[in-house]
């Protein structure tokens, strides 16, 4: 399994995501100082996505990156 790097307050396109279907086609921050661990089961917190829609936990191949 290959496994994405991302870095806090680096901005991602949502592409899917099972924890939250409102914020799939939406850009978000990352949160996660350090690479996600078993604690989260793996998977990236996105926040900043809206006002209606709370910070969401990913999987990387749930979000890609803006290069903004």
């Amino acid at each position: 399994m290959v496994v994405t790097m991302f870095n806090a307050r680096e901005e991602v396109l949502i592409v899917a995501c099972a924890d939250d279907s409102r914020a799939v086609g939406k850009t978000g921050r990352i949160v996660d100082e350090v690479p996600p661990g078993p604690l989260t089961q793996g998977r990236w917190t996105v926040n900043r996505i809206s006002l209606l829609i709370g910070p969401v936990l990913v999987h990387g191949h749930e979000i890609q990156k803006t290069g903004r």
